[in-house]
């Protein structure tokens, strides 16, 4: 057995094994509640100088397990915690580590721990060992022995940087905000960043085998930490790795002036930029406005979506001072016509760009549904295509068909799903992904079991 650390010891790993290369750290853990089922889960943060990851590569858990320079490697995913060895571990070589990079943090979370009610209170031997991978020599070991009663999340220990050595500390801290406690520590503060006036310029290294170019963290750290989020929601439901085209059609009706000038929309929008660079095959999310009318804008990327709404719906303070409405606003109409908008979706997507993929579609609308005998025509049409629709309702009343739509009869299958919202902002960002992709994954398989899809 290594040596046996306590909370805050640490050890000098030049020291104790000073022609170590590679190390694996294994974290193990027992449930004290028996039946319950508790999905405990390990993942690492490896962070540069200003103590934030510099890729969001090199944040590895369930969903990436493997960092950007190929130093580090995850086991993978434990959802049990059954056995008495390991139950999760992380492989580091030692020589390819890069040279930016000071720290590797390792944190142990409980999935929806919140939600269940489940905190380490309930969890037994928790421990996280180091030992020489080359070896299998125990170099160190810490068991939690610290009371904890409402934490859902560890930050077990972390490998650092003194002196061109390595060294190990165990840490112990627990928090009580799950995995996101960590993401919002450890990811960049672009709006701290922007205050600094000789702060370095990060060009991130280039990830083979993708179509999606990496970006500047210290530009877009909020989308890093947004996809991370969808990240989570995939993987939990089943569909990670998935390809399917995106698009957000936005009511832009005379009701929804005060949503745009207070920036709902725009936040709104860059929520679901992230689900598109996760699920689209080209990272792009497409979009429509519907009012009287319809109007399809310019796609969005991560690299486009700063300042979206008031560039595609018009010089909107303008609009706004004088007719109290975005300029778009006025062109489209005041009115609702969700049916053109449906329509006009179906023929891009079945017609004019044809593919094999699905297509998730994202429909925000804040209600006063007219035409509802045009849209149950199209939806029961669109059924027999890949396309599933997620309605959104914001902050209206008399959404009609669309809270119908489960019951919806006349379709191959089940194509569509409706909730609705008071408030975007009273939603979290892990919430809002629940709701959006609840329903994508059982159409998927609806939709291959009927040869809508293959």
């Amino acid at each position: 057995m290594g040596i046996q650390l306590t909370k805050g010891e640490r050890l000098s790993l030049s020291k104790a094994a000073p022609d170590l290369k590679q190390v694996a750290i294994g974290l193990g853990w027992e449930v004290s509640q028996v039946g319950q089922s508790y999905d405990i889960d390990a993942s690492v943060f490896m962070l540069g100088a200003a103590g934030k990851i510099i890729h969001e590569k090199y944040f590895v858990f369930y969903n990436n397990l493997k960092s950007l320079d190929g130093s580090l490697r995850h086991s993978g995913d434990n959802r049990t915690g059954q056995g008495e060895d390991d139950d999760e571990t992380i492989y580091v070589d030692l020589t390819k580590v890069k040279i930016a990079i000071e720290q590797i943090v390792f944190v142990v979370t409980i999935h929806e721990g919140l939600e269940k009610n489940q905190n380490f209170s309930q969890v037994k031997n928790a421990f996280i060992r180091l030992y020489n991978q080359e070896t299998g020599i125990e170099l160190a070991r810490y068991d939690l022995k610290e009371a904890f009663s409402q934490e859902t999340a560890l930050e077990f220990g972390r490998l650092y940087r003194k002196d061109l050595a390595w060294r190990f500390q165990a840490v112990g801290e627990g928090y009580n905000a799950g995995l996101q406690s960590f993401v919002d520590r450890y990811f960049v503060d672009t709006k701290q960043e922007e205050k600094k006036v000789d702060k370095p310029v990060l060009t991130p290294e280039p990830e083979k085998e993708t179509k999606q170019q990496p970006i500047d963290i210290t530009k877009k750290a909020d989308i890093i930490l947004l996809k991370a989020k969808v990240d989570i929601c995939l993987k939990k439901k089943g569909i990670e790795g998935i390809l399917a085209r995106v698009a957000l059609v936005l009511d832009i009706s005379g009701s929804m002036s005060h949503q745009y000038s207070s920036g709902a929309v725009q936040a709104f929008l860059e929520r679901i930029v992230p689900v598109a660079s996760r699920l689209d095959d080209d990272a792009t999310l497409d979009v429509w406005f519907f009012g009287s009318t319809f109007k399809r804008t310019s796609s969005v990327t991560e690299t486009n979506v700063d300042g979206y709404i008031t560039k595609e719906a018009g010089e909107m303070k303008r609009a706004l001072l004088v007719f109290k409405m975005p300029s778009l606003m006025l062109e489209l109409g005041g009115g609702n016509n969700e049916s053109l908008a449906i329509q006009d979706v179906i023929k891009k997507y079945t017609q004019e760009k044809a593919s094999k993929l699905p297509t998730f579609i994202v429909f925000l609308s804040d209600g006063g549904v007219t035409n509802e005998q045009e849209i149950k025509k199209s939806i029961v049409e669109a059924a027999k295509y890949p396309i599933f629709w997620q309605f959104v309702g914001l902050a209206g009343f008399n959404y009609g068909i669309l809270e119908r739509l489960d019951s919806m009869g006349g379709r191959l299958v089940d194509n569509a799903n409706f909730f609705h919202l008071d408030d975007l902002r009273k939603i979290t960002d892990e919430q809002l992904y629940e709701r959006l992709l609840n329903e994508f994954p059982a159409w998927i398989k609806q939709a291959r079991l009927k040869g809508i899809l293959k």
